[in-house]
This record gives structure tokens, C-alpha cells and sequence, in this order.
């Protein structure tokens, strides 16, 4: 994998500016570095090519020896847990998650696994704030300064790349269960109508219930899993759908003037969350080989095969920000425009709606009782 990444000297010159030797940034939506002082702008080569995910077993085996520390280093945020790759020259920054000071500790390096394949950043900032401004004035139930304090400006937002793990599989699964069919009898029953006892006729449905045994097989493609615990679970996975088609093999210049996390979820224990999302689709499958108007599963066995795996930055903008000495996260989907966020709930919305509806229910009983008395 290592392979994939430029070397740091490299690099460093690509995002140097020609004009004034500033430090070039990556610009949403398009395929080039730009410079915010003279207007300077260098094209990144099209990195557009098939994207290919690695063998799982081979890449778990060599997965120490892939990690990089030349140009990177990871640091915690003692905060939250977030783990953010910064660029060998910070010295300082803040955790764009929960916005806490990050403090470096030098001696407690980690290494720095590069990813495979990176999605850049399509919403701008400036796109980014629009969605998440239209999204907290549809928040009916938040404080009426939510807006203010959530930050009207653009610098509200920070852009961070968040790791995914992306899994192809194919599965044999044997089974064993049973088939229900349908068959129908005719009984009789009597009841009584307008005080005469009457014999009729119905169809009563029955289940007749038969062994069955068999093999299906199912095939998997980009099973993604969030290797980020900075964000809540619930956030991550509503953020998707991600525009997979427009993945980049790994470059570091789109990651210029952004933030990235490096992996908190392994990918063994990436794996097992990815099994997860097959049993619906082999459930599924062994229902219909089964057949019938009804099927009971007994006991499955699962084989994984043909196990691949992609190591992806998928983009995204953060705003978090402290609401009575409490932090709210915001997120949006950089790819998509999607907004996922927290927010707090306005105590005087809900007394003035309580409020109102006692004072309907006492309007409506003193109204009923009115009519009761009249």
C-alpha cells in the first residue's frame, strides 16, 4: 500500500505556491490546489482509475510494516478519543470534533497507516454552512439562539477526513430448516342469528411443515464500516450514502487543508461488524431456496470466501460547539450535502407548548360541560 503514496519531499514542493511559496490547499469540488494569497492554482493529476480493494488475509499480515511516520503524526484528544493525524510541523492545534485543545506529546508517536483509496471533498465550506443553517431552521424544538451559537460563519465548519473500512465477501451457506405450505379444510360451526341457530360453512387454514436442507450463496461488495469512534454511532451510519463511484487513489495533496483521523476500529473487529450486514440479505436467500408460504431457519453455517478489503477516507464537515457547558456535534456529508447533527431542546418551546395544550384541554372540558349541563 505504501506504494501508493508520494515521496514527503515531493509532497511538500507540490503544495509549496510558485508565485509566493505559500502553502497550497486543496479546493473542494474540483481537482486542484490552490493558493489563498496570490490566486496561484496547481491541477492534481487525474488519479481517477478502477478501484480495487487488497486480499483481507494479505493485508492483515502486513499491516505493521505498511504504517509510514515520516511527514504524519497521530495525536489523542484526551477529550473526546478522537485520534487526528496532523502534519509533522503543528505544534498545536484543536480536536475538530469537540473543539478541545490538542496538546502534542512527541514522545508517544504513533504510527500512521496510509489509506488505499480517498473520496475529496465536494461540498465547499461555504455549501457546507448553507446546508447545516438550513438544516437547524427546520429544528423547531431548538433555543431561538441555536444559530448564533452554533456559528453563522463558515469557520464553524472544519473539514476532516474520516476512516472507513470497506469489505468484499462471498459466502456458501448451509442450512437446514423446514417448509410450510398452505392447505385448506372445510368446517362447520353454528350461530345464532336473529334468535334462530344456523349451520354454515368456512375455510380454515392449516401448515403442513416438511424438512429441508440446502446451500445458498451470496456475494458482497463494499460492506462499510466507520473505523471512527469520534462520532456517534447513529451519526455515522445515517451519513451514508457515499458517492463510492467517485473514489481517488490515495494522495496526500487532497488532504491539504483539511483534518484527518486515523483508525480506532481494527480491521479484524472491522470485519465482524461487516458479517453483521449479511445476515439479512443470506436470511433472505435461503428463504426463498426453501420455498413454500412459509419457512423456519434451524441452523446455519457460513462460510466467508474470496475476503478483500479497502482501507478509505470518506470527507466530511464538523462543527461542534459548547450550549450551556454542554458540547453538540454537527455533521455534513461532504460528498452529499447530508446533515446529521445533535441539538438541544428549548425548555421555554416545550413549557409554552405544555402550557397549551392544558389550556385546550381545560377549554375543551369546560366546553363539554356546558353542553353536558345545557
Amino acid at each position: 500500500m505504501s506504494e501508493l503514496l508520494k515521496p514527503a519531499d515531493s509532497i511538500s514542493n507540490s503544495l509549496k505556491c510558485t508565485g509566493c511559496g505559500a502553502l497550497l490547499h486543496f479546493v473542494p469540488g474540483t481537482r486542484t490546489l490552490q493558493c489563498s494569497y496570490c490566486g496561484e492554482s496547481n491541477a492534481i493529476a487525474n488519479t481517477k482509475n478502477d478501484i480495487e480493494p487488497v486480499d483481507y488475509e494479505g493485508f492483515i499480515a502486513n499491516i505493521d510494516v505498511k504504517k509510514a511516520t515520516d511527514n504524519v503524526k497521530v495525536v489523542d484528544c484526551k477529550n473526546c478519543g478522537s485520534q487526528t493525524v496532523l502534519d509533522a510541523s503543528v505544534a498545536s492545534d484543536k480536536c475538530p470534533f469537540c473543539t478541545a485543545p490538542l496538546v502534542l506529546n512527541l514522545q508517544a508517536g504513533k504510527t500512521y497507516l496510509p489509506p488505499h483509496y480517498i473520496l475529496p471533498f465536494e461540498v465547499t465550506q461555504r455549501q457546507g454552512v448553507d446546508f447545516f443553517q438550513k438544516w437547524l431552521k427546520g429544528l423547531w424544538w431548538a433555543p431561538n439562539d441555536l444559530a448564533q451559537k452554533a456559528g453563522g460563519t463558515s469557520s464553524a465548519l472544519n473539514g476532516v477526513y474520516l476512516p472507513y473500512w470497506a469489505y468484499d465477501t462471498d459466502t456458501t451457506t448451509d442450512y437446514t430448516g423446514e417448509r410450510g405450505d398452505y392447505y385448506y379444510t372445510t368446517e362447520t360451526y353454528t350461530e345464532t342469528v336473529d334468535g334462530k341457530s344456523q349451520t354454515r360453512s368456512r375455510q380454515v387454514r392449516h401448515t403442513n411443515w416438511s424438512y429441508n436442507s440446502g446451500t445458498v450463496n451470496c456475494s458482497f461488495r463494499d460492506l462499510l464500516v466507520p473505523a471512527s469512534k469520534s462520532l456517534p454511532e447513529k451519526t455515522l451510519d445515517k451519513l451514508t450514502p457515499w458517492k463510492l463511484d467517485m473514489l481517488a487513489s490515495f494522495d496526500e495533496r487532497y488532504m491539504s487543508g483539511f483534518r484527518s483521523e486515523t483508525y480506532q476500529l481494527d480491521p479484524e473487529n472491522g470485519l465482524i461488524k461487516a458479517k453483521e450486514q449479511t445476515v439479512d440479505e443470506i436470511d433472505s436467500s435461503i428463504r426463498s431456496d426453501i420455498g413454500g408460504d412459509e419457512q423456519r431457519i434451524n441452523n446455519t453455517d457460513t462460510d466467508y470466501r474470496n475476503k478483500a478489503i479497502k482501507y478509505i477516507m470518506l470527507p466530511v464537515w464538523v462543527s461542534a460547539y459548547n450550549y450551556n457547558s454542554r458540547v453538540y456535534q454537527f455533521t455534513v456529508n461532504a460528498s452529499t450535502g447530508e446533515v446529521i447533527g445533535q441539538r438541544p431542546l428549548s425548555a421555554m418551546k416545550i413549557t409554552l407548548v405544555i402550557l397549551f395544550v392544558i389550556i385546550l384541554l381545560i377549554a375543551a372540558f369546560v366546553l363539554y360541560s356546558q353542553n353536558a349541563n345545557g
